[in-house]
C-alpha cells in the first residue's frame, strides 16, 4: 500500500490500509485515517490530522507552513475531516499563533486543480471549490458553498452557506449565505436559485429569500417591517438578515 519510494517519517500516524503512491512525502505528527489515498508526488507535512477516505491527488503540498512573515516556527496545525479530494497541485497551509492556531476544513469537500487555502482558514462541509480558487488568511466558508474557477477571496472574507461566486469573482467584501456573485470587484446578482432548488429548499423558501434579497440589495428604500415578517417565517431569511448586520467589512452588493 504504500510505494517504496515514499518516505514516511516514523513519527508519522497512518491507518493500516492508507495508500501512498510513488515519491510522496509523508512528515512527522501527520495522522491519516483509514482509506485514505495519498498519489505519487504528494506532500504531506504535520502537524496535521487528517481523517477517512480523503484522496490527494499529485504534486498537492498539504500542512505546509503558512506563507505569513509573521510566522517564526511556531507548533500549529492542519485538521481535515472525511471524504475529500484535493486535486493536483492544490496548497493547504497550516494555521498561525495570531490566528486560531489551526487551518480547518470539513468533510465532503471537492477542492480542484491549483485551489490555494492559506493559513487560519475554516471551510465548511459539501463545499466545492474549482480550479485555482483562493483564500487568503483567516477566511471563512460556510457548508455547500461554490467558488468558480479563478475566484479570489480576501483574508478575513468570510462566505456564506449555500452561495455561488461565479467564475473570477474578486471578493473584497462578505458573501451573504444564499446569494450569487460575480465580477471583479464582484457584486452580488441574486440569490442561488439553482443550487438552492437541487438541495430541496421548498419554492417558498426561495421566492422569501428572494423576496428579502430585492428589499435588502436592490431596493432604494428600506422595508424592515416586511424583513421582519419573512425572518420571523423563514429562519433561512433570518440567517440572511444576521449575516449582513454582524457582517464587520461589508458585504458584497
Amino acid at each position: 500500500m504504500i510505494h517504496a519510494t515514499a518516505i514516511v517519517d516514523p513519527a508519522a500516524s497512518l491507518a493500516e490500509d492508507v495508500e501512498i503512491g510513488a515519491y510522496s512525502i509523508i512528515g512527522a505528527d501527520v495522522s491519516i485515517g483509514a482509506g485514505t489515498v495519498i498519489g505519487p508526488h504528494v506532500v504531506i507535512s504535520g502537524p496535521a490530522t487528517i481523517g477517512k477516505s480523503n484522496h490527494f491527488f499529485q504534486f498537492s503540498s498539504i500542512g505546509e507552513q503558512p506563507q505569513d512573515l509573521k510566522y517564526a516556527g511556531e507548533r500549529t496545525e492542519l485538521v481535515i475531516g472525511d471524504h475529500n479530494t484535493f486535486r493536483e497541485f492544490t496548497t493547504v497551509h497550516r494555521g498561525t499563533v495570531t490566528g486560531i492556531g489551526k487551518t480547518v476544513i470539513g468533510n465532503h469537500g471537492l477542492f480542484m486543480a491549483y485551489v490555494h487555502i492559506a493559513h487560519d482558514c475554516v471551510i465548511g462541509d459539501n463545499v466545492v471549490f474549482s480550479n485555482a480558487a483562493s483564500l487568503a488568511g483567516h477566511a471563512e466558508v460556510g457548508e455547500h458553498a461554490i467558488l468558480a474557477g479563478f475566484s479570489l477571496v480576501h483574508q478575513f472574507g468570510k462566505i456564506g452557506e449555500h452561495s455561488f461566486a461565479g467564475m473570477g469573482s474578486a471578493l473584497n467584501r462578505d458573501l451573504p449565505p444564499y446569494v450569487l456573485a460575480s465580477g471583479n470587484p464582484a457584486r452580488a446578482v441574486g440569490i442561488n436559485k439553482e443550487g438552492l432548488k437541487r438541495r430541496g429548499f421548498e419554492a417558498d423558501t426561495i421566492s422569501a429569500l428572494h423576496k428579502c434579497f430585492r428589499l435588502m440589495f436592490k431596493s432604494s428604500e428600506k422595508n424592515n417591517s416586511e424583513i421582519e415578517r419573512l425572518s420571523a417565517k423563514h429562519p433561512e431569511v433570518e440567517r440572511l438578515v444576521t449575516f449582513v448586520k454582524k457582517s464587520e467589512r461589508g458585504v458584497v452588493r
